[in-house]
């Protein structure tokens, strides 16, 4: 089961949108644990969440959680496909929570309409499914646990092989 987990091939591509996604969620993440990049901290976040948004505060936590750890763990290419499949929920939770009632469908840049769209929220979804889906792909960790595995497994049934043909 783990294995399945961590398998992955040695994709670039796949390095390269797991990286991306990990440096814009992270902040976001960020922002509400730790108050860094002008955020509030966890405290304020959850009283937010709970306000405005009707989120129970265990809920809060882990969607924090999943931004600012998830985060990390993507760039680390560790448990990328959870990591992928938190922050697409993650983010379909938000889309659907605070922006898709507004009816928008782009980023509010010019101020000229009620709320902001969801641009930003279908591009994070879709990158943190191909990850869920494909793994982490070249230059991670999940990659050189699976190698190590599998170079484990192979060296167990050479030593069995041997012991059988003697």
């Amino acid at each position: 089961m783990l294995q399945r987990l961590l398998r992955t091939n040695n994709d670039l591509s796949l390095t390269l949108m797991r990286l991306v996604l990990a440096f814009c969620i992270f902040p976001h993440g960020a922002q509400k644990l730790l108050g860094w990049f002008g955020g509030r901290g966890l405290g304020p976040s959850i009283e937010i969440f709970a306000k405005a948004y009707h989120v129970p505060p265990a809920l809060t936590v882990i969607a924090i959680c999943i931004e600012f750890f998830g985060s990390i763990a993507l760039v680390l290419g560790l448990l990328a496909r959870l990591s992928g499949l938190g922050v697409a929920v993650t983010m379909t939770v938000a889309a659907y929570q605070t922006y898709l009632h507004f009816g928008n469908f782009f980023m509010n840049w010019f101020n000229l309409q009620k709320g902001e769209g969801i641009e930003y929220h279908l591009l994070a979804i879709v990158l943190a499914l191909a990850i869920a889906i494909r793994g982490a792909g070249a230059l991670s960790l999940d990659r050189l646990l699976t190698d190590v595995a599998v170079s484990k497994a192979e060296s167990g049934r050479q030593i069995k092989a041997k012991s059988q043909s003697a």
